[in-house]
């Protein structure tokens, strides 16, 4: 077996005597698609902020492709490099054109020529039929054009891992869809990805295991057949339950 893409082991995550996140395990193999499933405030954002190395731990081990990314010596820039991470809310830089957008990271980070970079993010808009978009500001896209720049400006780092948190939560109903399709190729292309969402839909699509996260911990775990048609635990029973009484099943 080769080893996973990223293993988190025994986590635990504290703000002053809150704590949200308490005995995290699980493996990411590469090609697969993890994907983190729970109510608001269980901890799911938490838990990528933690993997990005955004916010530090208090316990329990981080690694990627076998190396421990969590030890607080760690250089957590040169791990970033390896991790693309998409937020709920676009955060891309408004004064700066889709073009520069995409290119400012790999040109300044990774110390690629301006021209391959700009060649090489010409492609990504292409593949994902945004290449007329790449001289416009953010202000002048759609939310779900945005958010699908944002994981093309991840995209252009070549990451090692992708995590995606809510990436459709502020979008219109109608918007969701052209994001939810983009990560869907993305998955088809065998990239490795640990996904927060709230569509359960959505998960059962892409997902080769789903988590259920309740209260800051993984309460029931497997195959999204399982978990999201057959839970066994009542916690994720009554979960899925309310979801389906809000029509996000």
């Amino acid at each position: 077996m080769s080893t996973p893409v990223l293993e988190v082991s025994g986590l635990r995550k504290s703000f002053g005597k809150d704590v949200v996140l308490q005995e995290i395990s699980f493996e990411v193999p590469v090609h697969t698609a993890t994907v983190f499933i729970g109510s608001s405030g269980s901890g799911k954002s938490t838990l990528l902020r933690c993997i990005n190395l955004l916010d530090g731990i208090d316990d329990g081990i981080i690694n990627l492709d076998g190396e421990e990314i969590s030890d607080p010596r760690i250089n957590a820039d040169e791990v970033r490099r390896k991790l693309g991470m998409v937020f709920q809310s676009f955060n891309l830089f408004p004064h700066m054109s889709v073009m520069d957008n995409i290119t400012l990271s790999p040109i300044r980070v990774q110390g690629i020529d301006k021209e391959q970079a700009r060649s090489a993010a010409q492609a990504l808009l292409s593949r994902f039929g945004l290449l007329e978009k790449a001289d416009q500001y953010p202000d002048r896209l759609s939310g779900g054009q945005q958010q699908r720049v944002a994981i093309i400006r991840s995209l252009a780092l070549k990451p090692r891992l992708l995590l995606l948190d809510e990436v459709t939560s502020a979008l219109d109903p109608v918007l969701v869809n052209e994001v939810l399709s983009t990560v869907r190729d993305l998955k088809v292309e065998g990239m490795t990805m640990v996904i927060a969402t709230h569509e359960m839909g959505f998960a059962k699509q892409v997902a080769d295991e789903v988590c259920f996260l309740h209260q800051g911990r993984i309460v029931e775990y497997g195959p999204p057949g399982e978990v999201l048609e057959d839970p066994r635990d009542s916690r994720t029973q009554d979960f899925l339950k309310r979801v389906h009484e809000a029509g996000r099943l």
